[in-house]
């Protein structure tokens, strides 16, 4: 059976394949945008989006995205909740492959964005849901009045532990260095809050305990000591992996795993676009991955005016 066919078929379902879809579908370009999960992307777990314009008094990062999504919907845009498992092109073709079916694309906006790192230790996967999480914004009122830590030393870790300082008795944030890599004004808050407290120059070695989380193991990276440090629950937030597998030998890819693309958006192959956190050299804020999903999906509309 051949597959569905579309102007324009839309990897991701954050900012930047939420914005492509906007200008896609309001262009009147056939569009499908494929989300695995939940529409909105990693910025859903923001509680607060604080520099996004228009927005001064901040806005959630849900709503946000659900508005987003909205709008594109108005427009024309089609949604299947779908995981995409490949990419082929065949001269001019390209095609989408999906759990949910294969869809031909006329031009190909790549937004899948990048999911969490995990740390790699043991105890990790078994106790994962058990106290070991990945996103404050779902977890944090699991943990009222009980110790916790928290895993990295960017905007997103202290944004977490500032988030889950409102629960927690207490939040310890685990970094690798003697100094944190988030904004000043984020780190500024983060040390007036009296509840959290930060271990320099450690990494975590195992996650420990049976039914639930009890005890982190940590070790200095100046000293090599050992420590052992209880808690209810441990939140990691050390970066982000881009979902990227499925392109390679495709599109040409960085050795950090990101889709190489031009001012426009533009990959080596004709008609096949990348945006957002999965672009090479993307700065990770929700405005920059508004601007290229918007770039990518004008580029994709001048691109087909031109194969007609």
């Amino acid at each position: 059976m051949a597959a569905t066919r579309y102007d324009v078929v839309i990897i991701g379902g954050g900012p930047a394949g939420l914005s492509a879809g906007i200008y896609a579908a309001r262009s009147r370009l056939s569009t499908l945008m494929i989300e695995k999960e939940i529409i909105g992307g990693n910025i859903v777990n923001a509680e607060v989006v604080e520099n996004y314009p228009g927005f001064p008094d901040g806005v959630g990062g849900y709503d946000l995205t659900q508005w987003m999504h909205k709008q594109a919907t108005k427009f024309g845009m089609e949604t299947l909740t779908a995981e995409v498992t490949g990419l082929t092109v065949d001269g001019g073709a390209k095609t989408v492959k999906t759990s949910e079916g294969d869809f031909a694309a006329g031009a190909v906006i790549i937004a899948g964005g990048s999911t969490r790192q995990k740390l790699g230790v043991p105890g990790e996967k078994e106790l994962t849901g058990r106290g070991v999480s990945y996103c404050a914004t779902c977890d944090a009122a699991f943990f009222v009045d009980k110790p916790v830590a928290v895993v990295g030393g960017g905007n997103a870790a202290v944004y977490e532990a500032l988030h889950i300082a409102k629960f927690a008795s207490s939040v310890a944030v685990i970094h690798r260095r003697n100094e944190l890599r988030a904004t000043k004004i984020v780190q500024e808050r983060a040390f007036a809050e009296p509840k959290i407290r930060f271990v320099w120059n450690s990494t975590v070695q195992s996650i420990e305990g049976t039914d639930k989380v009890r005890d982190v193991r940590l070790k200095d990276v100046v000293t090599g000591q050992e420590s052992v440090m209880t808690v209810d629950g441990i939140f990691v937030s050390i970066g982000f992996k881009p979902n990227t597998d499925y392109l390679r030998g495709i599109l040409n890819i960085s050795p950090e795993g990101y889709v190489v693309v031009n001012d426009r958006m533009e990959t080596g192959v004709p008609g096949i676009y990348a945006a957002g956190d999965i672009r090479s050299n993307s700065i990770r804020q929700v405005i920059s991955a508004c601007g290229d999903g918007a770039t990518a999906a004008v580029y994709a509309d001048r691109y087909l005016g031109e194969k007609k």
